[in-house]
């Protein structure tokens, strides 16, 4: 098998991936078996099933990185990327044996013991709970993913580490109509585990959530335009703060200048109710793991505290660049792919408000309860959210629903402008795309309270 072939070979290939120089050399193995089963239009219209198998080898030579990778891993093949990659023969210097890591996914339900069937009736589930909900609703689609990956690294470090990641996701997306006005309702839930998703959470719950969104949305009125006081629910996840914050915690683009948080450890970057956090080692969470794609030992890191930044995430690369440490954010889509740092469990702290009294001490303003897309720009924190579920708060009241509405702000700024951090926290899974790749993460935030942020509305 590969596996016993690399552990068997490991030595001879990193000894000459090595041989003209080099600060680290690394072998990395994955085999991945993927189950998709998508339902529309009251069928199941698509299953994907498939296995892949590769190795990638990797070169750090002058703080630059030489990639290489195979779906046929002989030795031979892997010899010639060795060499490729060293440019030359012979042996350089590399350690054995100094640390083995060894990981799992714990699980009830394993997706690698079930049948189609098992997994289709999820589905019809879903399509029946949201259908009942009358003619209004148009379209339901309903996509079942479960992932087994398997990994191994062993690097010049003398490091070995084998990690099994499984993990489920799910998710709902629901159109409804009324009078030539058209609504999409959506909700979603995974876990880095088994099938016992759905012991946690009913699939029945999440179609509720997702119809009852939609059909929500076409009583909405048109959202106004205007600075507003927001209130970003617990139940929106943590968007927010991955997409318009996140990114710029990320030690890759920290030094390339990319980031607003260069230059700023030690400075006040947010108010003094936020903490940050990226956490790998949540057990159950989409975006945990026991080793990142360096073999790296997951952790958690704090990035701000109480408004002060106090670190950044870091891959291998990185961390050489400064003569640190990983912080265990090393990660990569698959063998084909080098790792680039990335975000892994990502949340604000929960504080000390209650959230029903943060919504009636604020006079006006708007109540997100569910993000949508947006766009985002790391070097500045700009950015533009879509609300796909948000009402109007009068008087310390939520009055009605509004649709069409984007926020429009700054992350940095809008952080700092948080005066109130609910005790609760609400998650929410996805996939974070960077460089072209994309990797399962999870993002939390408790209720919070923004001064003022620009909602777009279209009410004229």
């Amino acid at each position: 098998m590969v596996k016993e072939m690399l552990k068997e070979k490991s030595g001879y290939l990193l000894s000459n991936l090595l041989s003209q120089g080099g600060e680290y050399g690394e072998i990395f193995y994955e085999r991945v078996r993927l189950c998709r089963v998508q339902l529309e239009d009251n069928k199941i219209d698509k299953v994907q099933w498939g296995i892949d198998e590769g190795v990638g080898i990797r070169l750090i030579k002058g703080g630059k990185t030489y990639y290489g990778y195979t779906t046929e891993p002989t030795f031979e093949n892997l010899m010639e990327i060795v060499r490729t990659l060293a440019r030359g023969s012979g042996h350089g210097a590399i350690k054995v044996g100094q640390r083995y890591i060894r990981g799992w996914t714990k699980l009830t339900i394993d997706p690698d013991e079930v049948d189609i069937n098992y997994r289709a009736s999820f589905l019809y589930r879903v399509n029946e709970k949201a259908r009942s909900y009358g003619n209004k609703v148009k379209q339901v689609t309903v996509v079942l993913l479960d992932r087994s990956r398997e990994i191994m690294v062993i690097n010049s470090l003398g490091e070995t580490t084998e990690d099994i990641q499984k993990r489920v996701v799910f998710f709902v997306d629901v159109v409804a109509q009324e009078d030539g006005l058209m609504q999409r309702g959506y909700e979603s839930t995974g876990i880095m585990g088994g099938f016992e998703l759905f012991e946690r959470t009913s699939p029945e719950e999440i179609a509720r959530k997702a119809t009852e969104r939609a059909l929500l949305m076409l009583k909405a009125k048109p959202a106004p335009a205007g600075p507003f006081t927001v209130v970003l629910s617990g139940q929106a996840g943590g968007t927010m703060i991955h997409e318009a914050v996140g990114h710029g915690f990320e030690a890759d683009l920290v030094q390339k200048g990319l980031s607003i948080y260069k230059n700023k450890i030690g400075q006040k970057v947010a108010s003094e109710l936020i903490t940050v956090i990226d956490d790998a080692t949540l057990e159950g969470y989409n975006g945990s793991f026991t080793v990142d794609d360096e073999g790296v030992q997951a952790q958690k890191t704090v990035l701000i505290q109480e408004g002060y930044l106090v670190g950044y995430m870091y891959d291998r690369l990185t961390a050489m660049k400064e003569g640190r440490q990983s912080t265990g954010n090393g990660r990569r889509q698959s063998y084909a792919h080098i790792p680039i740092v990335r975000m892994t469990n990502t949340y604000i702290a929960p504080g000390k408000d209650n959230p029903e009294d943060i919504i009636a001490d604020t006079k006006k303003g708007v109540l997100v309860v569910k993000m949508g897309g947006g766009e985002v720009n790391t070097v500045t924190g700009d950015f533009v959210f879509e609300v796909m579920e948000g009402y109007m708060i009068e008087n310390g009241k939520i009055t009605y629903p509004i649709r069409s509405a984007t926020l429009i702000g700054n992350g940095p700024k809008a952080l700092i402008d948080v005066d109130a951090v609910g005790h609760d926290l609400g998650w929410s899974i996805g996939t974070c795309g960077k460089d072209g790749q994309g990797v399962p993460v999870t993002d939390a935030q408790p209720t919070l309270r923004i001064r003022s942020m620009v909602l777009g509305g279209t009410e004229v």
